[in-house]
């Protein structure tokens, strides 16, 4: 919330999203928040894909969204067993296409430009930090996303 607040003026003007533990987005929303974006940011619990049905996200055009941040891959004992209940009704093959790569690959070919995601599993407050300096070197210095992902690099 701190860095949304910090960087709202740097935001266009169509800021559309669901914060916090609001509730969680049924499809339709998911459907609508990335067909009616140029950049869409999730930052969650768990794998990303767990939340949208592959079915729908393989058919979908999401050619607008120009660009697709997931800082996702954050673990508690809550959102482990709520992945590890769903998981049970997925077949391997459906849990090997939420991973990272897979994920950037089926938003690739529904027509995203540019895919952000993050590798490997960490914590809220180290999602933060990537957050923070992803939105100050997009949005505060004017930095390319490439520029960006070095700078996330180091």
């Amino acid at each position: 919330q701190e860095v949304l607040e910090k960087y709202y003026d740097l935001f266009t003007v169509k800021w559309e999203g669901v914060i916090g533990n609001m509730c969680a987005p049924s499809q339709a929303e998911w459907e609508q928040l990335l067909t009616n974006c140029s950049a869409f940011l999730f930052y969650g619990m768990e794998r990303f894909m767990s939340h949208v049905l592959l079915n729908w996200l393989a058919t979908m055009n999401i050619s607008k969204c120009r660009l697709v941040i997931l800082l996702d891959l954050v673990r508690s004992q809550q959102s482990y067993q709520r992945i590890a209940n769903s998981d049970l009704h997925k077949s391997c093959l459906r849990i090997a296409l939420e991973r990272p790569t897979e994920t950037a690959m089926l938003l690739s070919l529904t027509g995203v430009g540019s895919v952000v995601v993050t590798q490997w599993y960490t914590n809220l407050e180290e999602n933060a930090e990537r957050l923070e300096t992803l939105f100050e070197n997009l949005l505060t210095f004017g930095r390319m996303t490439g520029q960006t992902i070095h700078v996330l690099q180091k």
